[in-house]
C-alpha cells in the first residue's frame, strides 16, 4: 500500500501564495488538490497545456469527497492525460498552499497543492476533460522543464485564477529544476 493512501499532513511545504485580495473576515472555502510530477525518459515533463490561454499545469486536481490522495492523483491523471498512474511508483514532493479572493466577495478560496513524483504506464489513452478544462483546450504535452518555466513567466492574463496557477506552477518547476 502506498504511503499516500494515509496522508497525515507532513509533507514539506514549498512556499505560500497570499494574494491578501480577500476580506479577512471572509468565509473561506477550502479546496484541497494533487498533483503528479512525471516525466518521460528524455527527461521532458508531463504538463497540461492550455491552447487558449497559452500556460502550464501539472495534470491533477481537486480531491472530491473522501478520496484519498492516491485516488485522486490516479483519477486526474487518468482525466487530463489518459495515462495510467503506477501507484507504488508514488513519492512525496512538497506542498503548495495558495490563498485568494474567491468568486464572490465574501469568499476565502484556500487550496492546498499537494505534488506527487510518480511513473505512469508507457501507453497514453484518451483525455476526459470537464467542460472548464475543455473550455481552456487542455493537451498533454511532453516539455524541456525550461521551456515550461519560460512559457509561464512569460503568462499574463485578466483571470487572476489562471495567472496564479501559472505563477505557483512556474514556481514548482524551478524547484524541480533545481533538484534534479
Amino acid at each position: 500500500m502506498s504511503g499516500i493512501e494515509y496522508y497525515n499532513g507532513s509533507m514539506k511545504h514549498l512556499f505560500t501564495i497570499d494574494l491578501k485580495d480577500y476580506d479577512p473576515n471572509g468565509e473561506k472555502f477550502y479546496r484541497p488538490s494533487v498533483r503528479g510530477i512525471i516525466f518521460d525518459n528524455d527527461n521532458n515533463i508531463a504538463m497540461i497545456y492550455s491552447q487558449k490561454a497559452h500556460f502550464y499545469k501539472f495534470p491533477g486536481g481537486g480531491i472530491e469527497g473522501d478520496e484519498t490522495h492516491l485516488e485522486t492523483l490516479t483519477r486526474e491523471i487518468k482525466e487530463e492525460t489518459g495515462m495510467t498512474l503506477v501507484p507504488e511508483s508514488v513519492k512525496e514532493f512538497g506542498e503548495v498552499l495558495k490563498i485568494q479572493k474567491g468568486d464572490a466577495d465574501n469568499i476565502i478560496h484556500v487550496q492546498q497543492n499537494y505534488y506527487y513524483t510518480c511513473k505512469v504506464e508507457d501507453e497514453i489513452g484518451n483525455q476526459n476533460l470537464d467542460d472548464s478544462e475543455e473550455e481552456l483546450d487542455f493537451v498533454l504535452k511532453f516539455v524541456p522543464i525550461d521551456e515550461a518555466i519560460r512559457v509561464n513567466a512569460a503568462f499574463k492574463s485578466d483571470n487572476a485564477f489562471h495567472e496564479q496557477m501559472a505563477e505557483r506552477e512556474k514556481r514548482v518547476l524551478e524547484i524541480i529544476k533545481n533538484t534534479i
